[in-house]
């Protein structure tokens, strides 16, 4: 089937190692005899959802010179090429086989990310596996395995969240193919994407989230927008500029809101007390997103504003947002806004300490 479904734009890190090989099967076995039953039954979802994608891959190329592609289809994977050979021409991302091949599971995405935090605090769990560290989720393949997590959470007193993810990265474990979710956004929207996952095939620290995700976001964006400058159709540019506008004021909304509970969970003394301060600022915040979205407009803005807000929510965007600041301040400030400069200082990063990392995110440089 090449149909598309319909997805929302949430992009996610994911890295398996190798079940393909006899190599990556022994080590998962090894891996899989030392957890307890529950950790178990997740690497085997994982593992099959993983199969799955590699079985379904299809070669892009092939794909454009077969009649039988729907023309629609035809023209997406075109975008996705062209996009593919900038990353690699323009930004210095890697030239692997990612995003050359394409893969349709007819869902709505390919995994789903529980996120949870603790009643009244804005840090969001973490699950640790092997290679990778420790990560602010975790993905299932199967929408309800994640439900169920996150209902058992939720029943310990947990503020959850289950996102649909619409792509994610194995760090070039494998090369990664473009589903049929990611083929839903916008040409704009599909570039930032692409390029923000081949930045983590670039570049990883292991179980650094936070640093991960900030950079990979604003190369992403920044990325884009250079594409699209060299597309040349003005309209388009507007209108991505309009929408880039538009998601900066929600995340300034949500980033102030965390940073407000942030800080009253602090002060507060007793379970009243911090009841009463989740309280006033989830209403304040859902005031402001509301006021936003009759000003505004726009299915994101809308979507926030509309839906039943918690901890977990807020510590989501944090783990994408927070330190973007910092890249595009040193991309811009000290590097000239040269990728290269960029890249290099970023992987200065990447070896130093957490406390330094975490530093440079907080602007403290």
């Amino acid at each position: 089937m090449r149909q598309n479904s319909s997805s929302r734009y949430q992009s996610s890190l994911w890295s398996l190692w190798s079940l393909w090989s006899v190599k990556g099967l022994l080590l998962s076995v090894m891996l899989l005899a030392l957890a307890g039953c529950a950790t178990v039954a997740w690497y085997g979802q994982a593992a099959r959802g993983q199969i799955e994608i590699l079985a379904k891959r299809e070669d892009i190329a092939e794909l454009i010179a077969d009649p039988v592609t729907a023309p629609a289809l035809r023209e997406r994977l075109r975008t996705v090429l062209e996009i593919r050979e900038f990353a690699s021409s323009e930004l210095d991302l890697p030239d692997s086989g990612s995003y050359s091949d394409y893969a349709d599971l007819g869902r709505e995405a390919p995994l789903w990310n529980v996120v949870a935090a603790p009643a009244y605090s804005v840090v969001p769990e973490t699950w640790c596996y092997p290679l990778v560290g420790c990560l602010a989720y975790r993905g299932f393949f199967d929408r309800e395995r994640a439900r169920a997590l996150a209902s058992k959470m939720a029943a310990e007193g947990f503020d959850v969240a289950v996102f649909p993810a619409t792509a994610y990265s194995t760090l070039g474990w494998f090369d990664d193919p473009v589903l049929d979710s990611m083929l839903e956004l916008s040409d704009p929207a599909l570039a930032e994407l692409i390029f923000h996952e081949l930045t983590h095939e670039m570049l990883y620290v292991r179980g650094d989230t936070a640093f991960n995700e900030a950079f990979a976001t604003f190369v992403g964006r920044e990325g884009a927008r250079r594409w699209l400058a060299r597309q040349g159709d003005d309209a388009v540019v507007r209108e991505w500029r309009a929408s880039q506008a538009l998601d900066r004021r929600l995340t300034e909304a949500l980033m102030a809101a965390r940073e407000r509970l942030a800080l009253g969970y602090g002060q507060a003394s007793g379970r009243d007390e911090l009841a009463a301060v989740k309280s006033l600022e989830f209403e304040r915040l859902g005031s402001e997103l509301r006021r936003l979205a009759e000003s505004e407009g726009g299915h994101r803005i809308e979507a926030w504003a509309s839906g039943e807000l918690n901890n977990a929510h807020l510590a989501l965007v944090a783990t994408y947002e927070a330190g973007v600041t910092a890249f595009e301040s040193l991309y811009r400030s000290e590097c000239a806004e040269d990728f290269g400069c960029l890249y290099e200082r970023a992987r200065a990063l990447a070896e130093a300490d957490a406390q330094r990392r975490a530093a440079f995110l907080r602007g403290d440089h």
